[in-house]
């Protein structure tokens, strides 16, 4: 008897190139699709409406069925909360983390499994190993693609009866796919912006639900150089979009963040040597390990600590209230509210919100 997998279909060519993988490999396919943001974009489209069209076309070229679900109200109660809260503490949250663990992998998964699933499966670029009750999340072929970062929230009672069909391949050989069977999302454009809510103006997307509180943008002497629009629109080394250019006394070089004071609502700058920006180590308040924790408090690993960056060596060590990282050399820019993810090879080892940096 064949084996029903269910996929999670996005509209976009991983997910619609996962499901036609699963259906010649013998499975017996269903496309579900997730409505979890009901807004307009900027442009006053909903996209949703447009991803589900591609859903339909996909799924009746490849000959399966295919229902829609939503989780708006989940959404938004578990993620997009939790991204306003972080925003308004002075953090740089990643919601796109909080979405796989709170939406995709659960109420997604269970979902799934009404429908009498025997797996589910998603577009993303990763692998995993099954072995018996302990389920390994591991990196996908193409490095550039490969999105383990964004799953090491994931328990192992997520990650069990699940697959991930496109660990083995790589983007390009994933769009030839698509194109050799005609399917209508083979040269659709990858989604980018805030999960599930897309692209758009971030400062007027993000204004409509926390009210702009302006306040100085200060060196750490003490000068004033100009105004911020409001701390949330700020995140620590970045240089574009401060407006205060041309500075005297600055010799041409960029200005960028490295403080944000949430209690006096101060932006501090500085320009030139960019030393203050790097740090030694970071604290985490505690770490989802994949597939347990570490038999060893101290060890060695690589990390990362925003996707898209190359693993960094570094030592870690498991303390009673907190996870202490050390990295073997200095890291530019380490921001609170992101998430630091642990590599041992090919393996994900889980990770955790960075608290703060060490300096």
């Amino acid at each position: 008897m064949k084996k029903t997998v269910v996929v999670g279909m996005s509209g976009g060519v991983d997910s619609s190139v996962a499901a036609l993988l699963l259906k010649n490999q013998g499975y017996n396919v269903i496309g579900l699709f997730m409505n979890n943001w009901e807004e307009t974009d900027d442009n006053g489209v909903c996209t949703s409406e447009q991803d589900f069209s591609d859903v339909r076309r996909v799924c009746n070229a490849i000959g399966i069925p295919y229902y829609a679900v939503n989780f708006a109200k989940e959404y938004v109660d578990r993620v997009f909360s939790y991204f306003l809260e972080e925003y308004r503490a002075g953090r740089t949250p990643n919601p796109d983390v909080l979405c796989n663990r709170e939406i995709k992998f659960k109420d997604f998964k269970e979902k799934a499994l009404d429908l009498g699933a025997d797996y589910v499966a998603t577009g993303h670029y990763c692998d995993i190993l099954h072995d018996g009750d302990t389920h390994y999340l591991l990196k996908a072929k193409d490095q550039n693609k490969d999105q383990t970062y964004f799953l090491n929230q994931l328990s192992q009672s997520q990650l069990d009866k699940v697959l991930f069909p496109l660990g083995k391949l790589d983007k390009g050989e994933v769009r030839r796919i698509a194109e050799e069977n005609g399917l209508a999302t083979a040269t659709k454009k990858d989604s980018t912006g805030i999960c599930f809510i897309g692209e758009r103006n971030f400062r007027n997307f993000l204004q409509t639900y926390i009210p702009n509180q302006k306040g100085k943008i200060m060196t750490m002497e003490g000068k004033v150089l100009g105004e911020h629009l409001g701390l949330m629109y700020y995140t620590i080394g970045q240089r574009r979009g401060l407006g205060i250019g041309g500075q005297k006394g600055d010799e041409g070089s960029r200005w960028f963040v490295i403080k944000k004071d949430l209690e006096k609502n101060i932006l501090y700058v500085a320009h030139g040597s960019e030393e203050m920006l790097y740090s030694k180590g970071l604290v985490m308040k505690e770490c989802n390990w994949i597939p347990c924790p570490p038999n060893k408090t101290d060890f060695e690993c690589t990390a990362k600590f925003r996707y898209r960056q190359p693993e960094q060596k570094c030592t870690v060590h498991i303390k009673k209230d907190c996870i202490i990282v050390d990295f073997a050399e200095r890291q530019r820019a380490i921001t609170e509210g992101q998430f630091a993810v642990f590599y041992d090879g090919d393996k994900c080892m889980g990770g955790g919100v960075i608290e703060k940096a060490i300096f």
